[in-house]
């Protein structure tokens, strides 16, 4: 998947309030809910609320997203 298609993926599941299945370049998979999205160039991150945890944030480098896709 390109970069401004993840990009665009997690701005309208964050934007909405969707769930969203990562898939890292590294082969782990993630379920969440996108909090935040800093495309910009000194961050480019993307914080997840892990479906399964929802008093945790995780934060992930769009950089090593392999695959986003809405659940």
């Amino acid at each position: 998947m390109d970069y401004q298609a993840i990009i665009e993926t997690l701005g309208f599941a964050a934007g909405n309030e969707r769930l969203v299945r990562i898939t890292t370049l590294d082969g782990q998979v993630l379920i969440g809910l996108p909090t935040s999205l800093d495309a910009g160039r000194g961050a480019s991150e993307v914080f997840l609320r892990p479906a399964d945890d929802p008093d945790t944030e995780v934060a992930l480098a769009l950089g090593q997203i392999q695959d986003v896709s809405l659940v």
